[in-house]
């Protein structure tokens, strides 16, 4: 596939990166690849960067750094590097599924003609890619949900849904962060993990590219792991997997 830049702005102080239309694996790459390759420059007076599906936000310093002189560098790294077989992060994130945690997991059971059981299985057996961190600091938008779990949203979204909720929406998948927000998402189960923590070196957990893998775990479990969590401990276990 073809992919085109196209510049947009974004104000006087940002531009978008379109990369493409389609929100796929490959485009996915190229963005993340493209953010990579231009923080690699260190170019004085880029401000932030913020990579999504399928374009990369640039915000810039207009006194450091024109609009021109940032489209140039852009083009003089592109195509980047995708860093193709060069491995990718799998996280296994435990889930508590169903009952207070879960709220919608017998519903979204039912609307699929499947247990709840099914639910969990279909769930746990797949293989997520996080697309972007976006909406609130530590929200992972993940691809990969099978197609049997495609859920509309729901028509009466909450005005306030637990902190690590793990749920699901049209085609996507997502983890929310260790804070209340409110959803329109299918609630299936919620994780201890903490996705977001200032106080930590590094405070996002989760980062575009990654992978996501879900470990179902009881209530006793969920209790235990949470209170890990607070003390500041990793309850999220993490490999280095071969591309």
């Amino acid at each position: 596939m073809a992919h085109l830049l196209k510049f947009l702005p974004a104000g006087d102080r940002a531009i978008t990166i379109e990369l493409g239309n389609a929100v796929d694996e490959e485009t996915n790459s190229l963005v993340i690849a493209l953010d990579l390759a231009l923080a690699g420059l260190n170019i004085p007076g880029i401000v932030e960067m913020v990579p999504t599906y399928r374009s990369l936000l640039v915000m810039f310093d207009p006194a450091v750094l024109s609009r021109e002189t940032l489209r140039e560098r852009v083009l003089s790294c592109w195509p980047p590097d995708t860093g193709r077989g060069k491995g990718y992060r799998r996280w296994t994130l435990p889930v508590r599924y169903g009952g207070d945690e879960g709220q919608d997991l017998e519903l979204v059971a039912e609307m699929h003609g499947l247990s709840p059981e099914d639910i969990i299985r279909l769930h746990t057996g797949a293989e997520y890619r996080v697309y972007m961190i976006g909406f609130a600091p530590g929200f992972a938008y993940l691809g990969g949900l099978p197609e049997a779990l495609h859920t509309s949203r729901r028509v009466d979204p909450r005005e306030r849904v637990p902190a690590g909720s793990i749920a699901v929406g049209g085609k996507q998948a997502a983890v929310f962060p260790p804070m209340e927000l409110p959803s329109g998402w299918h609630m299936l189960g919620r994780t201890p993990v903490k996705t977001y923590d200032p106080a930590r070196p590094e405070p996002f957990l989760l980062a575009p590219g990654d992978r996501v893998v879900f470990d179902p775990i009881s209530k006793e479990e969920f209790v235990s792991f949470s209170a890990m969590a607070d003390a500041g401990e990793a309850v999220a276990r993490m490999e280095m997997v071969d591309g």
